[in-house]
């Protein structure tokens, strides 16, 4: 099994910005030093072709970001100053989680250490979210007729409004999004499941609420699991408001994980959010879902 990165990841940014852009590189050393995966299973994230961009984006969007005319109002809402960095990272991040579609496609499982963009509309970029992943590589996959039917997992503490404005009514995808009620954005956009939570739920009720979900995703029969695992219900997270422990998230990763790999459904990750401060308690919870993955899967 392979898993993909790019140090185009790893946003140059101002001092003191609130975004934790090291994180990306954290993450892969993290994995490497405890042999959770080794150098032959990591690939470099390929940026994606824009005509696979151009499904889930409009050009005008993409173009202006491309050519550095977006607005800086625009900028301000994705949350990065531009550069041009920042379609390229927006690229390789979609045409990573490309990648690790296929390779989830043909080894069961991949994913990027990265990803999970679920803010990116159509038109615009929002919560440090460049472009939207999951629908390029839904968008994609369903117009070349390579699958039927795909379910997005999102349990990123932040409800997924980007994903359910580009795929929400598309008949052919599934999304369960749990996520917290009065969290970011604060303008949620209807999914197929929404189960909003209030904060500080605790392990228990978040592992109920997940247990009872999941079985609408598996009765969806999707050829393919697009798992959004941010980490920011984290109860070190600085943005998160929920309380959610190291053990709770293992949990949670292990019920989706154990679920794709009984049903023999292909699973590809994105790591999602993440923003502790310090960041290592977010690289360690990042770094636990590969630890469940690799038990399950044996990679």
């Amino acid at each position: 099994m392979r898993f993909f990165y790019s140090d185009d990841f790893n946003l140059k940014l101002p001092e003191k910005h609130r975004f934790p852009a090291q994180k990306y590189r954290l993450l892969r050393e993290k994995l490497l030093a405890d042999n959770l995966v080794t150098e032959n299973q990591l690939a470099v994230s390929e940026p994606a072709d824009r005509s696979d961009i151009l499904r889930a984006h409009d050009e005008t969007y993409i173009t202006s970001l491309e050519d550095g005319s977006i607005e800086r109002q625009a900028m301000r809402r994705i949350g990065f100053p531009w550069s041009p960095q920042i379609p390229l990272r927006g690229f390789r991040t979609a045409g990573g989680a490309i990648q690790a579609a296929e390779e989830a496609l043909t080894n069961g499982l991949s994913g990027q250490l990265a990803g999970g963009t679920h803010h990116a509309h159509a038109a615009f970029g929002a919560g440090f979210c460049i472009l939207n992943d999951f629908a390029v590589v839904a968008l994609k996959l369903l117009a070349e007729s390579r699958l039927e039917r795909i379910a997005i997992i999102d349990l990123d503490v932040h409800q997924g409004d980007g994903n359910a404005a580009i795929l929400g009514n598309h008949p052919r995808v599934f999304i369960l999004d749990i996520y917290g009620r009065k969290n970011f954005p604060f303008r949620k956009v209807p999914t197929t499941l929404d189960i909003p939570l209030e904060d500080d739920p605790g392990d228990a009720h978040y592992l109920a609420e997940l247990k009872r979900a999941l079985p609408q995703v598996w009765n969806f029969a999707p050829d393919l699991v697009l798992y959004q695992a941010g980490v920011d219900p984290l109860v070190h997270d600085k943005l998160g408001r929920m309380d959610i422990s190291f053990v709770g998230l293992m949990a949670r990763d292990r019920l989706v994980l154990e679920g794709c790999r009984q049903r023999g459904i292909p699973c590809s990750m994105g790591i999602g959010g993440g923003y502790a401060n310090p960041i290592a308690p977010t690289v360690e919870a990042y770094a636990n879902t590969y630890r469940v993955a690799k038990v399950i899967y044996g990679f």
